[in-house]
């Protein structure tokens, strides 16, 4: 079995989100931090909106949900991890007009919970009974990967039902479909195509970087094989919506982590464009050499930055 540390595994074991102190250091535009937004799904998260520079001058703008949000503005008092940088190339490529003016939405995880909240809900619930017990079993050293059942259908209705109309009401956006999309990483990205699927009227598109097909896992030992691959690809067959009026994107790199996820990508990939997927509507990458990091989705943001929020929409 290869060994992999929980900082490597993206997990942390603090028994609840870290409060913000002050706003994550950006180059350019400003954070307005939302702290401890109270949901009836969920518990409260902590959420940073950046602002590009000119603000509100370009309304209405589009708006970029993203998951881990602790991770994406520069150094913050949350994270211990490297930053996306993902202000200073959003506003780079809005001031350049390779894409829409828009916002970023920053979704802090639940850090200790991270897994249970980011594991998709409905290809969970489609497992065996014994499929689920073996999965739930699963532990690094001391450390429980699914602390708890999934349960991102409820985090993705504190998302739609409750934190989206509050941007929309307190910030000059577009709230619709074609304007609002999602992003996400590694399990932040099984959740970005997942609230996508969730919610076709809602989000126009996802970006997936590094999506960690296995789930929380690598390997169940020998002879055992992981069901998570299995259930992610049928739910994505079933419940996919049509190409038309919607876009998403898939990447991973070829080392570490992402040294697994070729074989499953390609099998999500040939399933799509089975179905239509094409053209400007699907992009699907490797970058080779490219690990799974934090450093590694900043080099490569740009990409699906302006995949996803091209000047002129379909």
């Amino acid at each position: 079995m290869l060994f992999l540390g929980l900082a490597v595994l993206g997990f942390d074991t603090s028994s609840r989100a870290a409060e913000p102190t002050t706003a994550p250091h950006v180059p350019v535009g400003t954070i307005v931090q939302m702290e401890r937004v109270p949901s009836q799904y969920v518990a409260p998260h902590n959420v940073d909106v950046w602002l590009p520079p000119g603000y509100p001058k370009q309304a209405p703008y589009a708006v970029l949900y993203m998951f881990d949000g602790q991770n994406l503005f520069g150094d913050h008092p949350g994270s211990k991890l490297h930053s996306w940088q993902a202000a200073a190339t959003a506003a780079k490529f809005i001031a350049q007009g390779k894409t829409r003016p828009f916002i970023i939405v920053g979704l802090w995880n639940a850090q200790s919970l991270r897994m249970s909240e980011y594991f998709p809900q409905k290809p969970w619930e489609s497992l065996t009974a014994a499929q689920r017990t073996l999965l739930f079993s699963r532990q690094l050293g001391d450390f429980q990967i699914l602390p708890v059942a999934p349960y991102s259908d409820a985090l993705l209705k504190f998302m739609t039902q409750e934190l989206k109309p509050a941007i929309d009401h307190r910030f000059a956006v577009d709230p619709r479909q074609r304007s609002t999309f999602v992003m996400g990483s590694s399990m932040g990205a099984l959740m970005a195509w997942y609230a996508f699927a969730e919610y076709p009227h809602t989000f126009a598109g996802a970006a997936c970087l590094s999506t960690h097909w296995p789930g929380p896992y690598l390997s169940l030992g020998a002879g055992v094989d992981d069901p998570a691959p299995d259930a992610f690809v049928n739910y994505i067959r079933d419940h996919f919506p049509t190409p038309a009026h919607h876009r998403i994107y898939f990447d991973h790199g070829t080392k570490t982590l992402d040294a697994w996820y070729g074989p499953i990508q390609k099998r999500v990939d040939r399933l799509l464009e089975s179905k239509g997927w094409t053209g400007s509507h699907y992009e699907s990458r490797v970058f080779p050499g490219a690990e799974h990091s934090e450093i590694s989705w900043a080099a490569r943001l740009a990409i699906p930055m302006t995949f996803l929020l091209a000047p002129k929409p379909d």
